[in-house]
């Protein structure tokens, strides 16, 4: 059976997650991780997308990447993935194969979904006890959103620019955002969208998406976010 083509909308957020092959480590140092952030940033040259959240796990990434074309976010993937495959092969005197496959994807609204989206990929060590805080863990986006961390690659996207006027501001509610109590379903939701190449955001949005794509898309995201001002303010 044909693989069903990846849906990739210009302008949209887009939350991706790469695995190493057989869920294997695709990270053995430090250094590995510093590489990984470069191949980032010469990817961002070389198409056009915007990063506007990521965390390396051992055995794999999350992204979230707005490309301004369809097939740049392909682009992208490739830039990094190439760069990086080849990188831990000369290292590490290995052949063969890194990835598991290609990436899985879901368009995320660019409102309230967002910004959970982002808390998702940020807490991911958390919840994998890789750290008991996500300031503690040093491979993730938190630290330039919610402490104020330069990051020359990283964009701030429209949910997180709506947060506050000034950047100390932005960073205050969006701490505050990432501590609150999370919806219970919010999580699986965003792991099964991503996992089967649907939508996260509002029925709304998904039915304007399925649309878009020609096929049917609505059903996987159950409730709303709540909203930043219930959690925070």
């Amino acid at each position: 059976m044909a693989r069903r083509p990846r849906l990739a909308v210009p302008a949209l957020p887009h939350h991706i997650i790469q695995r190493g092959n057989n869920r294997q480590p695709i990270f053995f140092s430090d250094s590995d991780y510093r590489f990984f952030l470069a191949c980032l940033a010469k990817a961002k040259e070389r198409s056009c997308c915007r990063l506007y959240a990521y965390v390396l796990m051992t055995n794999h990434v999350h992204l979230v990447l707005a490309p301004t074309q369809g097939e740049q976010l392909s682009l992208f993937m490739q830039s990094v993935g190439r760069r990086y495959v080849r990188y831990v092969n000369e290292t590490y005197h290995r052949t063969g194969t890194l990835w598991e496959g290609r990436f899985k994807s879901a368009v995320v609204s660019d409102d309230t979904y967002l910004l959970a989206c982002g808390r998702y990929i940020e807490l991911n060590p958390v919840r994998a006890a890789l750290a008991d805080r996500p300031e503690a863990y040093p491979w993730s986006s938190y630290h330039a959103r919610a402490l104020g961390v330069s990051n020359p690659f990283l964009d701030e996207d429209p949910a997180y620019l709506g947060l506050g006027e000034t950047a100390a501001q932005r960073q205050g509610v969006y701490r505050a955002w990432v501590a609150a109590a999370v919806p219970q379903h919010e999580w699986p939701a965003i792991r099964s969208a991503t996992q089967k190449g649907l939508m996260i955001g509002p029925l709304g949005f998904q039915q304007e998406m399925e649309v878009v794509a020609g096929r049917r898309l609505v059903g996987e995201l159950r409730g709303r976010p709540r909203k930043v001002s219930e959690n925070v303010l």
